[in-house]
């Protein structure tokens, strides 16, 4: 008897419990539910998810690497807080990496490129939901970078911009802060079609370093302790 297999779901690629518990931390550090120094306890999640703290634990380890959580002795996994010259460091690694992506990736691109960056930009211009406008970001820059051809060099960046979402999201709730990466996005990709690669190379570095200024400008004071 022949199987529909149009149904059958590829178990190998399904996520495990460890991934969909490191999204949802990830998520909650990235829209501020999960506040910076704040605990997560294991126990917690775990009996959120029905399940033991393994996965929890591994979840929670992969953060650590990814540097939005650090364990502290006695307190067990917490929120990674970020200074100013931290954050000020990181969005300077971001610029680097993805000025250098942006040059490998131009003479590669198409129209199916341009398509599809400008698709992103529309639809990041018109996003009303201030929860899905760092996910529309990051698609419309990836795509910039896919035709660089260099896997590492993306994951790298996609990670580099895991530490900073929760930041890019106060950024870019700022007056105008919508209006201002919209209008930079579409002069980066005008200098990609024309294939200027230090022109879009420009404009995207002075893109990423404008919000960091516009970031720290607007930063909440931390309170001494």
């Amino acid at each position: 008897m022949p199987f529909n297999t149009a149904q059958v779901i590829n178990l190998g690629k399904a996520p495990t419990a460890s991934d969909v518990i490191l999204k949802f931390i990830r998520d909650s550090i990235a829209d501020g539910s999960l506040d910076e120094g704040e605990p997560i306890r294991q126990d917690d999640v775990a009996r959120l998810f029905n399940v033991s703290k393994i996965p929890v634990r591994e979840a929670l380890k992969r953060l650590e690497a990814e540097g939005l959580v650090e364990f502290h002795r006695n307190k067990g996994a917490i929120v990674t807080s970020l200074s100013e010259p931290e954050i000020a460091q990181i969005f300077e690694v971001r610029a680097i990496l993805e000025t250098n992506a942006l040059k490998l990736s131009i003479p590669h691109m198409t129209e199916e490129t341009f398509k599809e960056a400008l698709g992103y930009c529309d639809a990041f211009a018109d996003e009303t939901d201030v929860a899905r406008w760092s996910e529309l970001n990051w698609r419309f820059h990836s795509r910039l970078y896919e035709d660089a051809r260099r896997p590492f060099l993306i994951n790298t960046i996609r990670s580099v911009n895991d530490r900073l979402e929760r930041y890019l999201r106060v950024q870019l709730t700022l007056s105008h802060g919508q209006q201002t990466a919209d209008r930079e996005h579409r002069q980066i990709l005008e200098a990609c079609r024309k294939r200027d690669e230090e022109a879009a190379a420009e404009l995207l570095y002075a893109h990423i370093m404008s919000a960091c200024q516009s970031l720290l400008q607007h930063l909440p004071a931390k309170t001494p302790g």
